[in-house]
């Protein structure tokens, strides 16, 4: 079910109501959350649930059989890499077989590997809640957790359907106990989770979508434009791919916020870095701390030799890049974006900037614009990767847009009325830019309730008058 839907503006208010009238009863509350949430994933397909409900058995066991096996460390340790092993040998098999036969067909067997295929369909999401779930039977080895004996909670916890399809990736640390605990209906924090899930709305429909319309024929057929054209289409890329993503986070945190969970801030910002270390710590959060967590820091992290720290950074973004999906220019990326690292590990400069652009600052100096504006331009580049299909279609966009740069202007041949794109832009500009300090981007509002009510009207007429018609699924969705 996709929150640009019919069928979720239907489903959601349902959903709840039910759930507040069930208030006293957590137990009846948790039955239902897990309810809902397998038929708000089932509405793809009803088979991808007997995946996620054996993941969510498995780690379940595993925690318990873990905690059980305390006094026997070997054995703990024996199960918890057995759930790791079977959740991603699962993972692998269903995002990964294919590619790699292929890729082993292409350069061994002529190509010929169709006998070995098996064509499987990619299940929505699953590699969110399978790190999910494998984060919780880590941390219970670890103890930073205490296995918990609350099966109905910890179905919840896995297929919270808010943030389940696309995340952000929460840790059991943080939401299993929200789970465990009655909840409270708080009226103030479920307006802001509608103002947040508004501005989720207003930035995947006006602004994700609206740059999807321009950028995404010319990515098709880069051949027939010229190089200012092909660099204005990466640019709109890099807002479409922010805007689709951190809409879906937005909305998913809002959508929380009205069932009394909090989940975790997902992107910060990140387009007004002043480096790419800083970029890192304010895009996709939840994925980037969980890397660091269970595979950075237990390689040594940064407190080791500059050789090992290297060699860390590198392990991280390549398997980020595998994360993301089957195909050689994720992996391509993520290595374009470890050796933009290198030279700030190797300067130990790359926790230089920790706090906010301009801090108690209206507007950036000019070496803090020039420096927003290398980083953005470098992020711009890595994403011509992640959008193009093969390496070899990167390198000839790459080619034609620096070939051709000079010979005219950008050529805008789609039917998108280009100045509804651009005052939406300006808007998410001006909006991110002013709460950017905040917990989220739309935190501080005219203190007049008349502007207030005003500005969520503009919003509302702008995503009903100009929003893409078709039902645009959110591009993370595919991994």
């Amino acid at each position: 079910m996709l929150f640009n839907s019919i069928e979720f503006v239907i489903f959601l208010p349902l959903t709840f109501v039910v759930y507040w009238l069930l208030r006293k009863k957590t137990g009846w509350q948790n039955a239902f959350v897990v309810g809902a949430s397998y038929l708000f994933y089932g509405w793809w397909n009803w088979r991808f649930l007997l995946l996620i409900a054996f993941t969510t058995l498995c780690s379940y066991i595993s925690g318990r059989a873990i905690e059980a096996s305390a006094a026997k460390p070997a054995k703990a340790k024996a199960v918890m890499w057995g759930n790791i092993i079977l959740n991603l040998g699962i993972l692998g098999i269903f995002k990964y077989y294919d590619f790699f036969i292929q890729s082993f067909a292409d350069t061994f067997l002529h190509g010929h590997a169709d006998h070995l295929l098996l064509h499987l369909v990619l299940p929505v999401g699953i590699s969110f809640y399978t790190f999910q779930a494998l984060s919780y039977s880590i941390d219970v080895y670890r103890r930073s957790l205490k296995a918990t004996r609350n099966p109905l909670a910890f179905f919840a916890y896995v297929s919270f359907f808010p943030q389940l399809v696309a995340g952000p990736i929460e840790r059991a640390t943080s939401l299993l106990p929200q789970f465990e605990q009655p909840r409270r209906f708080d009226y103030r924090q479920c307006v802001d989770g509608l103002r947040q899930m508004l501005w989720g709305f207003f930035k995947k429909m006006m602004v994700a979508d609206s740059c999807a319309q321009y950028a995404d024929p010319i990515f098709q057929h880069p051949d027939w434009y010229n190089g200012a054209t092909l660099l204005l289409a990466a640019v709109l890329f890099t807002l479409q791919i922010y805007c689709d993503f951190s809409g879906y986070s937005d909305i998913a945190i809002g959508c929380a916020k009205l069932f009394g969970i909090r989940l975790r801030r997902n992107f910060n910002v990140p387009y007004f870095s002043r480096d790419i270390a800083e970029f890192w710590r304010r895009w996709h959060i939840s994925l980037t701390t969980w890397f660091r967590d269970y595979i950075y820091i237990p390689l040594g992290g940064s407190r080791c030799s500059k050789g090992k720290v290297i060699r860390n950074t590198f392990v991280i973004f390549l398997v980020s890049g595998m994360w993301h999906g089957a195909n050689w220019t994720f992996l391509a990326r993520g290595a374009y974006h470890a050796v933009l690292f290198m030279p700030m590990i190797l300067l130990g400069k790359n926790r230089r900037h920790t706090d906010v652009v301009a801090a108690g600052r209206r507007l950036p100096s000019l070496a803090e614009l020039g420096q927003m504006t290398i980083t953005f331009v470098l992020a711009v580049m890595g994403w011509v990767l992640f959008r193009a299909d093969s390496i070899e279609a990167a390198w000839a966009y790459y080619q034609r847009m620096f070939g051709h740069l000079f010979s005219g202007g950008p050529n805008i041949t789609s039917q998108l009325n280009k100045w509804v794109m651009i005052v939406a832009i300006t808007l998410l500009t001006v909006v991110e830019w002013i709460n950017r300090a905040e917990e989220h981007e739309f935190v501080r509002q005219p203190r007049s309730r008349v502007l207030r009510w005003g500005f969520y009207l503009v919003l509302l007429t702008m995503i009903g008058a100009y929003m893409v018609t078709n039902e645009m699924p959110f591009i993370y969705f595919q991994f």
